[in-house]
């Protein structure tokens, strides 16, 4: 597989091939993420297309270090586009789920200092992913990052579901102190 330095050369050669590598190496993440955000292969597929297009359109000048995380932030941010648009009034997929078990965690942001403050708690947030074993914070990141179902995330790391609700119940839990403790918890 080629390596991630020589797809954003090809990108900067403005080369196609750089886009079909990129798809090659991490297009099933990509997929994956997208359908569990809009719930629907066509759209996910639409999303990592469009993702691809931003990549283009952004290398040059940018040159992300790492592609992966690049490349899965942009269909991240497309498909919670779509999920927003077609999706919110259902109460439907994983991603509202997931939103849901952490809701009680995070004030909801409603003015422009909730906005700002914001800012501030992902800071406090990167801050308690830090006290957590990585084990632990993994499996927090697959569920609230890639919005992995917990058999999804129980696959990937070998354990049972059941140790894996658990585990995310005391996470939220932990993560719910964390914050009151630092003041950013409303």
């Amino acid at each position: 597989m080629i390596d991630d330095e020589k797809i954003i050369e090809m990108f900067f050669e403005r080369s196609e091939q750089g886009i079909r590598e990129l798809d090659i190496k991490y297009g099933a993440i990509c997929r994956s993420l997208s359908y569990n955000i809009v719930n629907n292969r066509q759209d996910a597929e639409e999303c990592v297309n469009d993702a691809y297009l931003g990549a283009w359109n952004a290398i040059p000048p940018a040159r992300p270090d790492p592609l992966l995380s690049y490349i899965v932030k942009i269909v991240r941010n497309i498909s919670l586009k779509i999920y927003w648009k077609k999706e919110a009034a259902k109460r439907s997929g994983r991603y509202t789920v997931a939103l849901e078990e952490i809701e009680a965690c995070i004030a909801d942001q409603k003015t422009v200092e909730d906005e700002i403050e914001a800012k501030e708690l992902a800071c406090i947030i990167e801050e308690f992913l830090d006290t957590l074993t990585l084990e632990n914070r993994v499996i927090f990141m697959r569920r609230y990052w890639f919005f992995d179902s917990y058999k999804d995330i129980a696959e990937f790391t070998g354990l049972s579901e059941k140790n894996i609700s658990v585990r995310l119940t005391r996470i939220r839990e932990k993560m719910k102190h964390y914050l009151i403790e630092r003041e950013a918890f409303v």
